[in-house]
């Protein structure tokens, strides 16, 4: 990406899209374009297709989307699917429309089969069933993979995909309805701890395993994923990169490792009658990996810089 290019990150404001930011910022890039929900509703067509016409951005990073943690997600499916095609649908269209350069589109981890085999390999999509807590959300990841890769092979369009694992970092969602099962914890163990409680009571049985990014290396492989030729990408047979460490903790082992973190000496209780979810999901990610990028926080590091954050700005959060 040239310097003064012009680069519209959508889902600034939040963990993935602000990340983003901070990365282009440090590299000097300044000509940035960022609206707000209030400023540019990505719901609205209408509103999207002015937007590209006026604004003209020469590079896109797409990490706009309704998020949630397993309980969002299985309740509100209709809102997941609806919501997230219509976003990806209209950014993915008008930046083909309005000429854009390059587009990344970003996705989940969660998109591969419950009952794939692990590490799990890009190849693997769409080979067995999926996770029905989280079907709607992951059929609208599916389908912006499969729009960006349309896009090329019919518009010759550079627009590519990348697909994370479970992100966690600087401003990230805490509230406990809505929020990933990172954050979640990290929330209940702090309150437990100031609260001086006995004892937190955790979802689910505690044994599955994750694989979780910093949200800054997820910026960093975006950066450098962006520099790509995308088309040598998809002539490959890729049509989308994990992004990852490679490396798994189970849930049990994370609220360990957060309760050292944050000094909380109380008892764990796992309420079994809630979902777990995919008993193992840790992405292969040999593939980005061959190409020149690896991660570089650890999940310690990532976790003790994280609670930092989250106790400076806490008495700024609603919802938390």
């Amino acid at each position: 990406m040239e310097k003064n290019a012009r680069i519209y990150v959508a889902g600034h404001t939040g963990m993935v899209g602000s990340a983003i930011v901070r990365k282009l910022e440090s590299e000097g890039f300044q000509n940035l374009v960022l609206k707000t929900r209030k400023e540019l509703d990505l719901l609205d067509q209408t509103a999207v297709k002015e937007f590209f016409t006026a604004e003209k951005p020469d590079y896109v990073f797409i990490a706009a989307a309704k998020v949630g943690g397993i309980h969002a997600n299985n309740t509100f499916r209709a809102q997941f699917i609806y919501e997230n095609l219509q976003i990806q649908n209209y950014l993915i269209h008008y930046a083909y429309e309005s000429g854009v350069k390059k587009l990344l589109f970003l996705g989940s981890s969660c998109i591969y089969p419950r009952n794939a085999p692990q590490p799990l390999k890009e190849e693997y999509l769409l080979t067995s069933e999926l996770e029905p807590t989280n079907e709607p959300y992951v059929l609208a990841k599916i389908a912006g993979i499969n729009m960006c890769e349309s896009y090329y092979r019919q518009y010759s369009c550079q627009f590519f995909s990348l697909m994370p694992t479970n992100a966690y970092g600087p401003n990230d969602n805490y509230d406990l309805e809505t929020s990933h099962a990172l954050p979640a914890l990290i929330r209940k163990v702090h309150e437990a701890k100031v609260g001086g409680a006995k004892e937190v009571t955790v979802w689910g049985s505690g044994k599955p395993m994750r694989e979780f990014i910093y949200v800054d290396d997820i910026a960093d492989a975006c950066a450098f994923i962006m520099d790509l030729d995308f088309g040598d990408l998809y002539e490959q047979g890729l049509t989308h990169i994990n992004v990852g460490t490679g490396s798994e903790i189970s849930i049990e082992g994370l609220i360990n490792l957060l309760s050292e973190i944050i000094g909380y000496k109380g008892s764990i209780k796992y309420d079994k009658s809630m979902p777990d979810g995919m008993l193992r999901k840790v992405l292969d990610v040999s593939r980005i990996n061959r190409l020149g990028w690896e991660h570089k926080v650890d999940l310690e590091d990532g976790l003790a810089m994280t609670y930092a954050c989250f106790v400076e700005n806490r008495p700024h959060q609603s919802n938390a």
